[in-house]
């Protein structure tokens, strides 16, 4: 039962998991909340999970709008989409000029530049908020990505504070910028998150198809793993999911799940994108592609029957072999994370969004799912120069990606040997290898590109464009 006697400081559209688990956050730092979802049950468990009596559920979205402070500040965290539309459809009517509308949801950035232009139009206030964590690190604390209406953030900037995780005792929540900006880099943080997830399997199939290591020896590399150099968030419950077995089992839970990967569409939505702004993401665009591949179960069963594998047990020294992976996985770290810092610093320019590289970093170290110690130099880089065109060129990552270099070499050399796939970490090493590739074979591209559509080339050291003739038109 709410104990709250006068009006809610803040509503929430959407008592799911993570709308119910925000909302429990604010509660328990002192904010009178309300919830509304359709389903009564669901505001029902609001209040029996609310330990401070400063929340209350509502089923009824008059009486939810009209139990909040003016002027109303509102989240909706809903499936992304036209549902999003049909919320707000259905809000502006009990709305007065001045409310603040929030989208917390994974929201594509166009619809919410789509938002922000017309609900401003209408005199309303309204921002997209990336939101990474989870169901935990929505009840404990997230990391918390703002974007639109600064005014509007400026007014929710206290609460928001109070729930995001802390590092260091600072809240890991900033304003990100202006437009559809904070959607924007929760977009790129989750292709991150799709880049390091694939890198992670790769690695589990090398070290059981390749090592032939059992569950129980790949479990303590990763927990070893985590307490080292390579902590973070994903090696961490990783290193869980290879204890856990159901109650009464014999064996780890994970044996019994298939091999399909699904997705939501942010991966992709980050591939779509930086493709559009011309900014390679290798890594991440091979993650995206794996877990497409993965759905192709049936084909991938009978294509195994016609194409046999050779035994793709690894003849090597297991104990260097694993000081090379480590250094292989580090180093392909780097380049997932260069690869998304890129596509932001490339969307900054293009698209105006005047990101500070160097705060974006600071917020991922705590609370979301790509929380890592890497971030640290990441933030480190930017925080000396927030202009920097590329991660690989600060002095310090510079001198982790050489030293790890011979790991990866050795490390893929010998996994397509024996014919096991490693597809992101070998994107990953060949957009370093590109990337750093003074000279490029492009020049050829461009030739043949104008041999067959005289669709021209520049040529080096000489103004203005050419083309061709090839061969003599008699021969065409």
């Amino acid at each position: 039962m709410s104990n709250v006697t006068g009006k809610y400081d803040f509503g929430m559209i959407g008592l799911g998991t993570m709308g119910r688990n925000l909302l429990l956050n604010m509660g328990d730092h002192g904010v009178a909340g309300a919830g509304y979802d359709k389903d009564a049950t669901k505001g029902k468990l609001l209040q029996e999970e609310d330990k401070h009596g400063n929340l209350k559920g509502f089923s009824n979205i008059k009486e939810f709008t009209s139990s909040l402070k003016s002027p109303r500040a509102i989240m909706m965290l809903v499936p992304a989409g036209k549902i999003v539309d049909s919320v707000i459809e259905e809000l502006l009517p009990l709305l007065d000029k001045g409310d603040i509308l929030i989208d917390g949801g994974n929201s594509h950035f166009t619809d919410t530049n789509r938002r922000v232009d017309d609900l401003e139009a209408k005199g309303f206030h309204f921002f997209g908020l990336g939101v990474s964590g989870g169901e935990e690190g929505a009840r404990q604390g997230p990391s918390i990505m703002p974007g639109g209406d600064k005014e509007a953030y400026n007014v929710m900037k206290p609460i928001l504070e109070s729930i995001a995780a802390k590092v260091d005792g600072e809240p890991c929540v900033t304003y990100i910028g202006p437009g559809a900006s904070g959607h924007f880099v929760k977009m790129v943080h989750n292709g991150i998150e799709y880049g390091l997830m694939q890198l992670i399997a790769e690695t589990y199939e090398v070290l059981k198809k390749g090592l032939q290591l059992n569950n129980e020896a790949i479990g303590n590399l990763f927990k070893q793993w985590n307490d080292g150099r390579l902590q973070s968030f994903l090696i961490e419950i990783t290193k869980d999911i290879f204890s856990f077995k159901e109650p009464g089992a014999d064996h780890l839970l994970l044996d019994d799940i298939k091999d399909e990967a699904r997705a939501k569409g942010t991966g992709k939505w980050t591939s779509q994108v930086a493709m559009d702004l011309e900014s390679p993401i290798p890594t991440i665009d091979s993650a995206v592609e794996m877990r497409d591949l993965s759905k192709y179960k049936a084909l991938r069963v009978q294509l195994a029957k016609l194409y046999s594998t050779n035994d793709t047990r690894m003849s090597v020294d297991k104990t260097a072999f694993l000081i090379e992976l480590e250094q292989a996985f580090y180093f392909t770290m780097i380049m997932t994370y260069a690869q998304g810092m890129h596509l932001l610093s490339k969307a900054s320019a293009d698209l105006k969004y005047d990101l500070q590289l160097a705060e974006i970093a600071k917020i991922w170290r705590g609370g979301c799912i790509i929380r890592s110690g890497f971030l640290n130099e990441i933030f480190n880089a930017y925080k000396k120069d927030n202009t920097l065109q590329h991660l690989l060129l600060d002095e310090g990552v510079q001198k982790l990606a050489i030293e790890n270099l011979p790991g990866i070499r050795s490390v893929l050399s010998k996994a397509i040997s024996a014919g096991i796939a490693m597809p992101a970490y070998a994107a990953s090493l060949t957009y370093f290898d590109n990337l750093r590739n003074e000279k490029m074979p492009s020049n050829l591209i461009q030739a043949q590109r104008d041999y067959f559509g005289a669709h021209t080339y520049e040529l080096i050291g000489k103004e203005g464009v050419f083309h061709t003739q090839w061969v003599a038109k008699s021969e065409l």
